[in-house]
C-alpha cells in the first residue's frame, strides 16, 4: 500500500493508493439498478495484490455479493504503482472504477473540482460519525467524499536479528544514533538501508521528514496554505538529506530500485534479509508478507522505530509524517457503491483488517485488534503525535508534489542540491 495532491498540512491532531469499469450506471454497469431482478456491477480497484490481504478482499467481495443479490463486485487487485498509473489515466478519461482508493489532500480537491468523486456526506452520515475526526482529511468545504480505512505514520522498519548480530542493542532515536548504526552495519558487511528511489516517493519521504524536523508546525501549515517556502528551514531539510546521502547507507542500485514489487524491491530486500532497515509506512509488514515464500515477511524479527530527532531542528521531534487511504465512489457509480463503502468500514471488516495487520484501522472500536506488537507500537506513536504532517506530494498536489519529488530524487542521484529542491518547488507553485 501507499499513497498523490492539496489537503494541506493536515494536523490530524493528537490522535490522530485499480481496474474496473463499472457496468452501466456508474462508470460502467450492466445498466442495472438495485431493483428486483436487475443486476449491478461494481468495479473495485485496490492494491492488496498479494497474500492474506488479497484473499481477505476477495472474501469481502463475495460476502457483499451474498448480502446484495443482483450485485456483482469485479475486483482488480493491482500492484501499488500500477494502480496509481492506471488511476491517473482513468481520471483523465473519466473511466475510473466505481470504488477506488482516495488519499485526500490536493488529489481529493482536484477530483472534487473535476466532479469525479461522489459526495457521501448524507448517504454515509452514520459511518462518518463513527469514524470521527480521522475523516477530516477527506472532506472539502464541509462535505465528505471518502471513508478512511487506514491511517498511519512512516518510520523505520528493521530486522531485529540483523541488528542484534551486528551488536546494535537499541533502536536509533537521533540522527547521530542512526549514523552510528549505519557505520556498524557497513563494518559488518551489511547494506544498512533499502530505498525504492526508482519510484521517487520512497526517497522523497526522507526529505519530507527532514522538513518536518527542521520546520516549525506553523511554517509547515502556512506553506501548505500560502505556498510560501521562504523560511530557510526548507533548505536545511535538503542539507540534512545531503548529509544522509553522503553516508552512502543505501542498497546497491538504489536509484533504480522499485518500492514494493518483487524480491529485488526495497521491501523485498528487507523482507529477505538483504538489508537491515527501510523507511516505510504502516503497510510494510503486509507488503513484506507477500514477498516471502512462507508469507511471513520478517515474522518475529520485525522491528520499528520512529524517524530520529534532528539536532537544532525547529519541529516537534514527536511529530510524524503520514497519511491514510480511504474508499471512495466515482461520482457516477451506482447508489449501492455507498453501501459497499459502509460495509468496508463496518466493525467486522475493520476488525478483520486489523487482525491481519493490513494497516491501522480508523474505526476506534477496531484499533484494539491490531495484533502485531510493532504495529501496536506504531499506533501508540500515531496517537501520541502532536500533529501528523500529510505526505507533501499529497498535501501540495500532483504538479507541485511531482516537481518536489523529482528534485529530491536528484539529490539522491548526486545531481541536485538542497537549494534545487526549494527552487523546483517554488517554480511549480508559481505556475500552478
Amino acid at each position: 500500500m501507499k499513497r498523490t495532491a492539496a489537503l494541506r498540512a493536515v494536523a490530524l491532531g493528537a490522535a490522530v493508493a485499480m481496474i474496473a469499469t463499472a457496468c452501466s450506471s456508474g462508470s460502467g454497469s450492466d445498466d442495472a439498478t438495485e431493483g428486483a431482478g436487475e443486476s449491478t456491477t461494481l468495479t473495485w480497484w485496490h492494491n492488496s495484490n498479494t497474500g492474506a490481504g488479497k484473499d481477505y478482499y476477495d472474501q469481502l467481495a463475495d460476502e457483499f455479493e451474498g448480502d446484495h443479490p443482483g450485485v456483482t463486485v469485479e475486483v482488480s487487485a493491482l500492484a501499488h504503482e500500477d494502480m496509481l498509473t492506471k488511476l491517473d489515466a482513468a481520471f483523465q478519461t473519466g473511466d475510473q472504477p466505481d470504488v477506488f482508493m482516495e488519499r485526500g489532500g490536493g488529489e481529493l480537491k482536484a477530483h472534487v473540482e473535476a466532479g469525479l468523486v461522489k459526495d457521501i456526506s448524507d448517504s454515509a452520515a452514520d459511518t462518518i460519525s463513527a469514524i470521527g475526526g480521522s475523516v477530516a482529511g477527506w472532506q472539502a468545504e464541509g462535505q465528505t467524499y471518502a471513508l478512511p480505512f487506514s491511517l498511519g505514520v512512516v518510520g523505520f522498519w528493521y530486522n531485529k536479528q540483523i541488528f542484534a548480530d551486528a551488536g546494535i542493542t537499541e533502536a536509533p532515536t537521533t540522527m547521530d544514533d542512526l549514523y552510528a548504526a549505519i557505520d556498524t552495519l557497513k563494518a559488518a558487511g551489511i547494506e544498512p538501508i533499502s530505498v525504492g528511489a526508482g519510484d521517487k516517493w520512497p526517497a522523497a519521504h526522507y526529505w519530507y521528514y527532514f522538513a518536518l524536523r527542521q520546520c516549525s508546525q506553523e511554517v509547515l501549515t502556512d506553506a501548505v496554505q500560502t505556498l510560501d517556502f521562504s523560511d530557510d528551514c526548507w533548505v536545511r531539510a535538503g542539507t540534512s538529506l545531503e548529509e544522509l546521502v553522503a553516508k552512502e547507507p543505501f542498497n546497491t542500485g538504489f536509484l533504480a530500485t522499485v518500492a514494493q514489487t518483487g524480491p529485488a524491491s526495497a521491501s523485498g530486500l528487507l523482507a529477505t534479509g538483504k538489508v537491515a532497515m527501510e523507511l516505510a509506512g504502516h503497510w510494510e509488514p503486509g507488503v513484506m508478507q507477500g514477498l516471502t515464500d512462507d508469507g511471513q515477511g520478517l515474522g518475529e524479527n520485525t522491528g520499528w522505530f520512529a524517524f530520529p530527532e534532528v539536532a537544532g531542528g525547529e519541529g516537534d521531534p514527536k511529530a510524524q509524517l503520514g497519511g491514510g487511504d480511504a474508499w471512495a465512489c466515482s461520482n457516477d457509480a451506482p447508489d449501492v457503491c455507498v453501501d459497499f463503502l459502509e460495509f468496508m468500514l463496518s466493525n467486522d471488516v475493520q476488525k478483520g483488517f486489523a487482525e491481519l495487520d493490513m494497516g491501522l484501522p480508523t474505526l476506534p472500536s477496531a484499533t484494539a485488534f491490531v495484533s502485531a506488537p510493532e504495529l501496536a507500537q506504531l499506533l501508540a506513536v500515531r496517537n501520541e503525535a502532536p500533529y501528523i504532517q500529510l505526505y507533501f506530494d499529497t498535501a501540495f498536489g500532483e504538479s507541485i508534489g511531482g516537481a518536489m519529488n523529482d528534485a529530491i530524487a536528484n539529490v539522491f542521484g548526486g545531481v541536485g542540491s538542497a537549494q534545487d529542491v526549494v527552487d523546483a518547488t517554488v517554480a511549480a507553485a508559481e505556475s500552478a
